[in-house]
């Protein structure tokens, strides 16, 4: 890979999946994590596009505006979350209308990197030009073409936004080198950055005192990625717990399963703008001589006509996280559901061992991943696990993990800012080994 160097200052920035970060590291070697909501190191990667007055919000903001809209009743404009995901495919190139406009979504994630950009600038009170953005091991899995045109999209997107100079780490490796400034003692990693969308892995060798500044290419022992993340639980959740409401899974009168494809693309973040198009609607009603349960078509059609399908799949996130914390039973807020025309309201619980069996196949080939980082570096154990990355707290997670490698310490880490923290890190290195820079095009 090629060598560069940087102008400064440089904004390190974590684009997510489902959250984003921004960190930067000031002359005097100070690092500064950038606030990008108050207080808030991070920020939900959202853009909300309101119908109502035309106003475009962004993160928590947009979040909570198109709650206010969907509970208002003035009808829901368009939510974008997970547009990460779109890199390397064919969608990122699509149009899409919102408040009248056509947009194509490359657009859209432009438009997020340039808000992220002047909310820096802001804090810090001047301009920056540099960034060096996070990727994951892979953007997407056996397929290094569309992995590579990833990485260009992103790098295209940056440039859009503002910034004239741009390089890439890998996230778990930066996520290691913020780790590495709180080590007393040299000490093995297992670097697991369990994100939105990715689950990435670094073995790297760490050393205490002054980190090191020159090439670390003999330290990063090994690196495995799985596209595997907090996105996907969400998705595998909804479908288990709220989507059956909806029909999903259920028989047709001739005995013959429902059609999927509107299930699917109401519980995946990223591809929830589609079941509003006129086509989906279409045919969403004309599903309903299918169904034995009347009541279940007119909430899926509820569902579609109001644009409800971010705020279920909001409903399920949250009782994910509170599952896994309290390892209790979380009802599932399901009061968008709530029809005058139905005579009982639809309720959802998640329980701990549901939590547990519909995780079950996406964390054991996470873990499997891991495993394969570890043989790899052809270490048997790594000393410490360093979890990091918004699902990485997920207890059925933790238990795998530690199941897996039982004598390694287990430190969990900032899950939100640690690897715009070490990007921030990585780029005062004058020559970073897994560097890829790039002058404005």
């Amino acid at each position: 890979m090629s060598q560069a160097t940087f102008s400064r200052p440089v904004l390190g920035i974590d684009f997510g999946t489902s959250n984003s970060a921004a960190a930067l590291v000031d002359a005097q070697g100070q690092l500064h994590p950038i606030t990008l909501e108050g207080t808030r190191s991070a920020m939900p990667t959202a853009l909300y596009f309101s119908n109502e007055d035309g106003q475009l919000s962004f993160g928590t903001a947009a979040m909570q505006q198109y709650l206010t809209d969907v509970q208002d009743g003035v009808g829901a404009g368009r939510l974008m979350r997970a547009i990460k995901s779109l890199l390397g495919s064919t969608l990122i190139n699509e149009q899409t209308v919102v408040n009248g406009r056509s947009l194509s979504f490359f657009e859209i994630v432009v438009l997020f990197f340039r808000e992220l950009k002047h909310r820096a600038e802001t804090q810090l009170g001047y301009g920056i030009s540099a960034a060096m953005l996070g990727r994951p091991v892979h953007f997407v899995d056996d397929n290094p073409e569309r992995d590579a045109l990833a990485q260009a999209t992103l790098q295209r997107a940056a440039h859009a936004a503002g910034f004239t100079q741009v390089a890439f780490e890998m996230e778990p490796i930066a996520a290691a080198f913020d780790f590495e400034r709180r080590i007393t003692a040299d000490t093995q990693v297992l670097v697991a950055d369990i994100g939105g969308g990715t689950s990435d892995f670094t073995m790297i060798q760490l050393h205490a005192g002054s980190p090191r500044a020159h090439n670390r290419s003999q330290d990063i022992l090994a690196t495995r990625g799985i596209h595997l993340g907090g996105t996907d639980f969400d998705r595998l959740l909804d479908l288990a717990c709220v989507m059956p409401l909806l029909g999903y899974g259920q028989r047709t009168p001739s005995g013959r399963e429902l059609p999927n494809r509107i299930f699917y693309e109401l519980a995946t973040w990223h591809l929830v703008y589609h079941t509003s198009s006129r086509k989906s609607l279409a045919e969403a009603r004309e599903l309903w001589h299918n169904y034995t349960d009347q009541a279940q078509h007119q909430r899926l059609m509820h569902v579609l006509t109001e644009r409800l399908g971010h705020q279920l799949l909001a409903m399920v996130e949250l009782a994910k996280i509170s599952c896994s914390e309290s390892h209790r039973n979380s009802p599932i807020n399901l009061s968008g559901l709530s029809m005058s025309s139905l005579p009982t309201e639809a309720t959802a619980v998640l329980d701990p061992p549901t939590l547990q069996q519909v995780l079950q196949k996406p964390l054991s080939a996470i873990t499997a991943c891991a495993c394969q980082c570890v043989a790899a570096s052809g270490l048997q154990q790594p000393e410490v696990i360093y979890l990091t990355g918004g699902s990485s707290a997920l207890s059925p997670l933790v238990d795998q993990l530690t199941n897996a490698f039982p004598h390694a310490r287990i430190v969990h880490g900032d899950r939100f800012g640690g690897v715009a923290n070490g990007l921030a890190w990585a780029a005062q290195c004058d020559t970073p080994d897994s560097l890829v820079a790039s002058k404005n095009i």
